[in-house]
């Protein structure tokens, strides 16, 4: 029987042919952390006796959650990272002068090579599987036992076959494709399995679709996603100084998927996930016809803080207002969107239409800061979950959508149809 991407992945890094559900040790491309999970790793480090990392040009330590601090205790967390990074002198340890949030910064640094095996202890880690590597989120001993020895265990994953078929729609994205998934199979239909994104849809999405794809395979309960290379990676790539030499892999016809999934995307209209789950998923006119005012919108977070996202919300808001009771927070995912962004005239025309521009952080969507909600409130975000609290006051209420209803909404001061 054939192999699947995942397994060809495992299989080339451990020097032999293996198959979903063997357990094995493998070595780890890049190791990823962040100011949140990274102090507990860099504690079992030392604890362990451990003098110096296994493979530090393989470990990227980003500051992204609290950056720049938002209060002495996350300025303290820092501090335990910060020290970390200059007593190891690490070379890939990006702070405020360098900052972006870690699963948009490292592909933007040509950090994440396509065939790469790389964990991070943030769930989103996933994200990286839109390049043609396995990425998957771990623990933070898990990170630290793969700091000191340059590996780690896994149980190879099943697969699930995704097959998109047909062009998708004006306002279609592929933040709606994955909560069409994530609505159809529920927030544990892939539990610990690989969703392989497939069909003649994957040739109309740009990269910015195909990370907010891959992001939200962890909400569907997957240990990653993932998409084959084609031309739109390559061409992501050209600009990039890659760490390493790039492998290719791709499924065999006769690979071996414990289901396949085949949804029509030139039906689709926007998807809109409802309070308290991302698998409550219904379409934009149902939202539209409840008649949902919202008092925030945001624009951001590791799913949809690219460029793209940038982009379009400009479109929609240029030479329009934000409604008076409505409050619009946009989040460049990193300081190069930013400043491309502002090179474009985007930041001019979202600041004229009433938005709040922030420095690229995660804080708004875990309700770090940069956008708590109080009670009661509802907001429509382009964030990856909508868990009670999730972004504040456990009586606020969380939409997650594209980026355009999301503008759309903030002008209309209640969720509508972009289209």
């Amino acid at each position: 029987m054939g192999q699947t991407i995942t397994e060809k992945i495992f299989s080339e890094h451990i020097g032999r042919e293996v198959k979903a559900g063997e357990i094995i040790r493998c070595d780890i491309d890049m190791v990823i952390g962040n100011d949140i999970t990274t102090p507990i790793s860099i504690k079992a480090f030392e604890e362990s006796g451990a003098k110096k990392l296994a493979n530090p040009d393989g470990f990227a330590l980003v500051m992204d959650h609290f950056i720049p601090a938002k209060d002495i205790a996350s300025a303290n967390q820092a501090k335990i990272s910060r020290e970390f990074a200059y007593k190891h002198d690490l070379n890939l340890f990006f702070d405020e002068k360098d900052m972006g949030i870690e699963h948009a910064l490292l592909p933007e640094k040509g950090l994440v090579i396509p065939g790469d095996v790389i964990i991070g202890a943030d769930s989103h880690t996933c994200t990286h599987g839109a390049l043609g590597a396995f990425s998957t989120g771990m623990g933070s001993t898990d990170l630290a036992f793969a700091m000191i020895t340059g590996s780690n265990w896994f149980r190879v994953p099943e697969a699930i076959k995704v097959v998109f078929t047909g062009k998708p729609g004006k306002h279609i994205y592929g933040k709606d494709l994955i909560l069409e998934i994530i609505r159809l199979i529920g927030v544990d239909g892939a539990l610990y399995q690989t969703l392989e994104f497939t069909g003649d849809t994957i040739q109309y999405l740009d990269m910015d679709d195909r990370f907010s794809l891959c992001n939200m395979a962890i909400e569907a309960g997957a240990k990653n996603g993932i998409i084959a290379v084609d031309e739109v990676t390559k061409a992501f790539l050209v600009d990039k100084n890659l760490r390493d030499e790039p492998k290719y892999h791709y499924s065999d016809e006769d690979a071996t998927y414990v289901r396949t999934i085949e949804i029509d995307v030139s039906k689709l209209e926007p998807v809109i996930a409802y309070p308290h789950l991302p698998s409550n998923g219904k379409p934009v006119s149902t939202a539209v016809a409840d008649d949902l005012a919202v008092d925030q919108v945001f624009i951001g977070s590791c799913t949809n803080g690219r460029l793209g996202d940038l982009r379009i919300a400009a479109e929609i808001l240029k030479g329009k207002k934000v409604s008076r009771r409505t409050r619009l927070i946009v989040t460049p995912a990193t300081q190069k969107i930013a400043q491309q962004a502002q090179k474009e005239g985007l930041i001019d025309i979202l600041i004229e239409a009433g938005a709040v521009v922030s420095n690229p952080t995660c804080g708004a969507c875990l309700g770090g800061y940069m956008g708590i909600l109080g009670d009661g409130e509802r907001c429509i975000a382009t964030t990856n979950r909508n868990f009670v609290g999730r972004m504040g006051a456990r009586s606020s209420e969380i939409y997650l959508a594209n980026s355009a209803v999301a503008a759309a909404s903030a002008i209309a001061g209640k969720i509508v149809d972009p289209r």
